[in-house]
């Protein structure tokens, strides 16, 4: 990466009041690694150039006033082509959407950043309509991992975890209704969050009902706690959303030395495998680096303790899980006539199917699971602030498939059981780099706390960054962003 593509938010910011470097060189550089990337890993379906060096020379303009709109004023962003972006078309990764729109609407973490001076670089990759754990559909193709362009990057938000990776901008909105952004951020060496439930509005609201939420994706943990800041305020569109937050998420992180003094005597419950013992199988390198950032925290003051919460079994928890994701499915392709659903992701037609084969009663049976996952969390917090688990049991599988080959799996969801869980539980749940296996692939564990406790996640995981146990050596592109053989289709277009 070059110097200005490899800041954090943080640092861009402090740049620009000093008067280093201006949104406008900052954007270049930025739109400059994008389109190297790109043919590399496919993580962007629209690139708005023109869009983005305008909103780049009006914050130039706030900054030398000395009036910035916001903490992310003059920041490049990119975001998740689920979420609508105000003049570009929302494709959600489908061929059956028209393009032409019309499309006057930002979502509501969108707005809040356009409110707050940010630069829109582009729209990043999905499955289509989000509905897997890799990222690959019909019209964009697949999107490969930085570290591996023959491997996944995850999903849905694949291309916004790449992104942020290969520094195409140091934010991104992604969404996360399974595991969407944590899954990608653990394979892609980056940090994720998926929120609290109504921290951050949504809209249009998703098909996927209450497990889908918006959430940052970033280099490290001060920058989600500021990207949060901008996007977790209410919008009036989202029945659901909690309204202003008590505080200040990047505010109540602590700088220097005193950051790792916020593990001190926490109360971590260490679960190696979330309580599914021989059902669930973690790589061991997977599990040697997660039990090391444990060990490290234990060494910080925290209290730790090998213990497993008590969730109903894995089965009956993915089996709910799919009645409440196949039916949404289901609901949000139920108006496609036949040649709509010809050019659909097979995957996705089959679980439409079986979706729409749902009764009443099984999406209500489906809901008292995922109630008695909710309220075992939440009496299981009671004791212990924060659980920590692998983010995934594997590091990341070749391209252009649901699962590892050979794995005798059939669904995204038997590879992926430590992040649904907590999208039926409302809980936040972050993901952040422990390591790399033998391959020097990124290796993730994850953070959850009690529903509303995000400022304790972000804590966490600030801590592990400033005590050196998070992060990961940068992606071995070459500087055009070529590796040997090209992955995706051509750099896309923008006005």
């Amino acid at each position: 990466m070059t110097e200005l593509t490899a800041l954090t938010a943080g640092e861009l910011t402090a740049g620009y009041a000093a008067g280093e470097f201006s949104p406008v060189e900052v954007t270049e550089a930025t739109l400059a690694r994008a389109e190297a990337v790109q043919p590399a890993v496919n993580a962007f379906v629209l690139l708005d150039r023109d869009g983005a060096l305008a909103q780049a020379r009006a914050a130039g303009e706030r900054w030398r006033r000395g009036e910035p709109a916001g903490p992310v004023d003059g920041v490049p962003v990119t975001v998740k082509d689920i979420l609508l972006l105000r003049d570009h078309p929302t494709l959600r990764g489908s061929a059956a959407i028209d393009p032409a729109g019309p499309w006057p609407e930002d979502a509501p973490a969108v707005a809040r950043l356009r409110e707050g001076g940010a630069v829109f670089v582009g729209k990043t990759t999905t499955p289509e309509f989000g509905w897997k754990g890799v990222t690959d559909s019909p019209p964009h193709g697949a999107t490969g991992n930085p570290y591996d362009p023959a491997r996944t990057a995850g999903g849905s938000s694949g291309g916004s975890a790449a992104a942020v990776a290969l520094g195409a901008g140091p934010l991104s909105l992604g969404t996360d209704g399974g595991g969407s952004v944590r899954i990608p951020a653990s394979f892609c060496g980056i940090f994720a969050l998926k929120p609290t439930y109504g921290r951050v509005p949504l809209y249009p609201a998703s098909a996927f009902g209450t497990l889908a939420h918006v959430g940052p994706m970033t280099r490290d943990a001060a920058d989600a706690a500021l990207l949060l800041d901008a996007i977790g305020r209410p919008d009036p569109r989202d029945w659901s959303h909690l309204g202003p937050p008590p505080g200040g998420f990047r505010e109540a992180l602590p700088d220097g030395p005193e950051a790792v003094e916020a593990v001190r005597e926490l109360r971590i419950a260490y679960s190696p495998t979330l309580g599914f013992g021989d059902a669930v199988a973690v790589a061991p390198e997977v599990a040697s680096a997660v039990r090391g950032a444990v060990e490290l925290l234990e060494r910080l003051g925290a209290r730790v303790v090998e213990t497993d919460p008590p969730l109903p079994p894995l089965d009956e928890l993915r089996e709910a899980f799919h009645v409440l994701w196949f039916a949404g499915a289901a609901r949000v392709t139920q108006h496609f006539d036949a040649a709509q659903r010809a050019g659909m992701d097979p995957g996705l037609a089959e679980i439409c199917a079986e979706g729409a084969g749902y009764s009443a009663l099984d999406y209500l049976a489906a809901v008292d699971v995922r109630m008695a996952a909710g309220r075992a969390m939440g009496v299981f917090h009671q004791e212990y602030d924060l659980l920590v688990t692998p983010t995934m049991p594997l590091t990341a599988f070749e391209l252009g498939v649901e699962v590892p080959a050979g794995s005798g799996q059939r669904r995204w969801t038997e590879w992926t059981p430590f992040t649904y869980p907590f999208n039926m539980t409302q809980q936040p749940a972050a993901s952040l780099p422990c390591g790399v296996d033998a391959a020097g692939l990124p290796i993730g564990l994850q953070l959850v706390a009690e529903r509303h406790a995000d400022a304790a996640v972000l804590r966490a995981a600030h801590a592990l960054y400033a005590a050196g146990a998070a992060g990961v050596p940068e992606p071995a592109l070459t500087s055009s962003g070529a590796p040997s053989a090209a992955v995706g289709p051509a750099t896309p277009g923008g006005s």
